[in-house]
């Protein structure tokens, strides 16, 4: 019989894990357009993408204080080289100038904490989850004779790692709590996020960009048209997800995060 208590539950994990979803969904497909567009071809952009996407969601999910943190450095780095560098837009100057500022916050919040390795474990757990997701959605492109649109790509890549995430976070977690040093473990989850929030950002600019040739502006633009798709399909893989694993027995109000 379904409770008050059981039906917030619920309502809860649908709300919390759309959002995951969405998240997620969006910078995967992106991530994998982009990687597509740099000349990465059959099974390259979908693992990396679902890797890098896995992280950054899981550190988000997991880790919500140290992701902020590293999202805050993204944006304030990000801002920073716009503002000085103008129209000459370099990916990897703003993705490292965003890192090194995630790294400085990061090990700011490990000196101030008493927060151990779990940040990084969960994203470690996330890297594991896209990689072996990714490498099932590289198989399925694959075998599939008809091409896979980015909407549905998003929603089952959301599903895959959800469910593959869910089913192992605990022993991975576990196993790794005793090896990684805590004081490095915020630090380089808040550099990871705050590089790929730089790179959205560096998308984004893009595309008013003077510095920008016409083909790389086709590109961007291409990039961006399918981010809203991908987006709808994560929320959506990820609200089904969440209820299935919710009903299962797999609790979001049991998780600890730090």
């Amino acid at each position: 019989m379904l409770t008050k208590d059981r039906i917030t539950a619920v309502v809860t994990t649908l709300f919390v894990w759309s959002l995951a979803g969405a998240l997620f969904g969006g910078l995967f497909i992106g991530l994998y357009e982009v990687l597509r567009v740099l000349g990465l071809a059959h099974w390259q952009p979908v693992v990396l993408a679902a890797v890098a996407a896995a992280m950054t969601t899981a550190a988000f999910y997991s880790a919500m204080p140290v992701a902020l943190l590293g999202a805050m450095a993204g944006v304030v780095a990000s801002i920073g080289y716009l503002i000085v560098a103008g129209p000459s837009l370099d990916l990897g100057v703003m993705a490292a100038a965003a890192a090194g500022l995630g790294l400085l916050g990061g090990a700011f919040y490990a000196w101030t904490s008493e927060g151990g390795s779990r940040p990084l474990a969960e994203t470690l757990t996330g890297l594991l989850a896209g990689l072996g997701a990714g490498a099932l959605l590289a198989l399925v492109l694959w075998l599939s004779p008809a091409p896979v649109g980015t909407f549905v790509m998003a929603a089952g890549i959301v599903a895959l790692v959800g469910s593959l995430f869910q089913l192992n976070e605990h022993w991975i977690v576990q196993v790794c709590h005793g090896w990684l040093p805590g004081v490095v473990a915020a630090p380089v989850v808040a550099a990871l996020i705050a590089a790929v929030v730089a790179a959205s950002v560096w998308m984004l600019a893009g595309t008013a960009a003077a510095a920008l040739d016409l083909a790389t502006k086709s590109a961007v633009d291409m990039v961006l048209a399918e981010v809203p798709r991908g987006f709808v399909g994560g929320m959506l893989g990820g609200a089904v997800t969440g209820v299935v694993l919710e009903v299962l027995g797999f609790r979001l109000e049991e998780r600890r995060t730090v």
